[in-house]
């Protein structure tokens, strides 16, 4: 017997979630969309929202747009706050409930805190849109505060990033740049040589999923931009204003960006009851279902995916779209009766941007290219990869004319960011 015609709730409109819908697209089953935001966010690319390289709307598209030609797929705005397992239906913070005959739970990940006292609360994490507002608006309020103190005091400004992986890498590597541009143009009356950058991480080298020498390279390109990198450092605290180490150190600071790991706990796959992988993360078999039921999939960041040597695929957004596509084609083979197939992986290496005209990427064999070229690489794959023509020819014109000369930039500070969801 086949469930034609069946009901598939995808939960999450992240790189996972329009994955599934992709896949699921002009198809035979019935598909709705929830996602707490109306629009899908780029994610890779916040960091560059943060440190006004781009627009909020450049990064984001609504997901209605996206499946606009779709007529067996709706979007429906909400957040769910629990699922019935017996029940086959997922119920709403509004109280609606859908029912569902395929559940696929595509929630992502959150920053993960490690139970650092104070990180939650003072440090600014770059996990969703309103993080990079939020982020971009303290840290051109830091710059504005300090340019008014410095008409009767010397003043020191010294901004934290926590983490060394791509996320940590990219952000210090634009936030120094953002820092340059601001005081050669916005006419800030600060000292330069007192606006500090410091990159932290407890490892004794950048970019660990990478080759050492990328690690060097990336090393010396944030040095040559006047990021401090601290290694072998280990935080035991963020204050309100500061932030402490092990070594006993405790150093003011303007801003706290953590970029230190993420975490599924705290989402919505952290209170199903289904068997829990590494990172919160609920772990599935090698089709993606999870143990617990034979109709509800997990994929993403969400997922704890096996991989082929006894691991786990690793939490980026290749990972997050394959899978997605691959749990699409495994519900259409169940509606049919037919019998499901095990996910396989392919590795298509890894990136990591460090300032203009500056980047590494790892082949998938293991080579490594860097500089013009790995920076060429990494625009046109992230080019491809957004969403949108119109926010593709926008990052390409903003990007094109930043390799020239850096732009004026959208250097606001937007009202209601703080309050943004």
């Amino acid at each position: 017997m086949t469930d034609l015609g069946a009901h598939v709730v995808v939960v999450g409109g992240g790189f996972a979630g329009i994955a599934v819908g992709r896949g699921l697209a002009n198809s035979s089953v019935r598909v709705t969309i929830i996602d707490k935001h109306n629009f899908h966010t780029f994610l890779p690319l916040l960091y560059q929202v943060a440190t006004a390289g781009l627009e909020p709307a450049d990064v984001a598209y609504p997901i209605r747009t996206i499946f606009g030609g779709a007529p067996n797929i709706r979007f429906r705005h909400g957040r769910v706050r629990q699922v019935d397992h017996g029940a086959n239906a997922v119920v709403l913070d509004d109280g609606s409930r859908l029912d569902y005959d395929h559940l696929v739970i595509a929630t992502g990940a959150t920053a993960a805190y490690f139970g650092i006292p104070g990180a939650s609360q003072y440090a600014m994490p770059l996990y969703s849109l309103a993080d990079a507002r939020r982020l971009r608006n303290r840290l051109l309020l830091a710059l504005e505060d300090a340019d008014v103190r410095a008409e009767r005091e010397s003043v020191s400004l010294t901004f934290v990033v926590v983490g060394g992986g791509p996320t940590g890498v990219e952000t210090a590597g634009a936030l120094a740049e953002l820092i340059a541009i601001a005081l050669r143009r916005d006419g800030l009356r600060l000292d330069a040589r007192r606006v500090r950058v410091v990159l932290v991480d407890l490892a004794d080298r950048l970019l660990t999923a990478f080759p050492e020498s990328a690690s060097r390279y990336a090393a010396r390109e944030l040095a040559e931009l006047g990021v401090e990198v601290q290694f072998g450092r280990s935080v035991v605290a963020v204050e309100e204003g500061a932030i402490r180490f092990a070594d006993g150190e405790r150093l003011e600071t303007a801003a706290v960006i953590w970029a230190a790991g993420v975490t599924a706990s705290g989402t919505l796959v952290h209170g199903l009851a289904v068997a829990a992988g590494p990172g919160g993360r609920a772990g599935v078999g090698a089709d993606l279902r999870c143990a617990t039921g034979e109709n509800i999939w997990a994929v993403g960041d969400a997922a704890a995916i096996p991989s082929a040597d006894g691991s786990f695929c690793p939490q980026l957004a290749p990972v997050a779209i394959q899978s997605g596509r691959y749990c699409a084609s495994q519900i259409l083979r169940v509606t049919r009766g037919e019998s499901t197939t095990p996910f396989v992986y392919r590795n298509k290496g890894i990136m990591a941007t460090i300032g203009r005209r500056a980047a590494v990427a790892k082949l998938p064999r293991g080579g490594v290219i860097r500089g013009t070229l790995g920076w060429l690489a990494w625009l046109g794959l992230h080019l491809f990869y957004l969403v949108g023509f119109r926010n593709r020819l926008r990052v390409l014109i903003n990007w094109t004319w930043r390799y020239f000369d850096w732009p004026s930039g959208p250097r606001l500070i937007v009202a209601d960011a703080e309050t943004a969801e």
